[in-house]
């Protein structure tokens, strides 16, 4: 075991999540009390997490179910990161847009077997991308609308459609997105050592085999975040996702 779960790894940690929040608040960047409460809930949700995924792996019907709940999950947290208004549902369109072809792909080539031990770790990555890509997507795009808007109205006294007006103020902006994906596929193996080969290593695989899995990961991310942003963009233009009062 890579990390033995005894009282030094619980002091240890709540010293990590104490030091982080004290940063945290010195450096007035958020307040305290959202950094000590994700590292709670994170805590709770992976001990529950721990002893559901062990039921839910034996029947398909407790297995679906899980993985709607995910994305349930998801979907609300990028929505309300994105906009506090009622639009903020329109976030399951990237994530469901970037993740469900590449899992189907994946399950009818027979690359991801149909079993919950490695469909819902999988599709957990994947799902994890989505959210951070339609996060990040959105949030700068909105932000570069408000920014420059007389940009877009400028876009419009020349003749451009509103959609197409938008889309040259916030595509550079969104595209940004994408950069974290980027740098951590092109530093793999140099830089970091990311979990999945980690995890594979630590489990006995052969090296070789943990690399070509890992590499599967980081290929299938970028392709699932480089849909959810043109996705997110897309929705933005349009102005299905805004930040306007109702």
């Amino acid at each position: 075991m890579l990390l033995p779960v005894n009282v030094t790894f619980g002091v240890v940690l709540a010293v990590l999540l104490a030091v982080a929040a004290a940063v945290v608040a010195a450096a007035r960047l958020r307040p305290p009390r959202d950094t000590v409460t994700a590292g709670v809930r994170a805590a709770v949700q992976l001990a529950a997490v721990s002893l559901v995924i062990g039921w839910v792996v034996r029947a398909v019907p407790l297995l679906l179910l899980f993985l709607l709940l995910m994305y349930a999950v998801a979907v609300r947290t990028a929505g309300r990161r994105v906009t506090p208004n009622g639009t903020w549902w329109w976030a399951a369109v990237p994530i469901a847009a970037g993740v469900v072809p590449v899992v189907a792909a994946l399950l009818l080539t027979g690359l991801l077997p149909p079993k919950g031990i490695a469909l819902i770790p999988v599709t957990g990555i994947l799902i994890g991308g989505a959210l951070t890509a339609t996060v990040l997507g959105g949030r700068r795009a909105l932000d570069e609308l408000r920014t420059r808007h007389g940009e877009v109205e400028a876009g419009l006294a020349l003749g451009l459609p509103e959609r197409d007006a938008r889309l040259e103020v916030a595509r550079e902006a969104a595209a940004e997105a994408l950069l974290p994906g980027l740098d951590q596929t092109r530093t793999v193996g140099l830089v970091t050592l990311p979990g999945a080969f980690v995890g594979m290593l630590l489990g006995g695989a052969e090296p070789l085999e943990a690399g070509a899995v890992q590499l599967f990961v980081l290929v299938a991310l970028m392709a699932v975040q480089a849909v959810a942003v043109a996705a997110v963009l897309e929705l933005v233009a349009r102005g299905r996702l805004h930040r306007r009062e109702a």
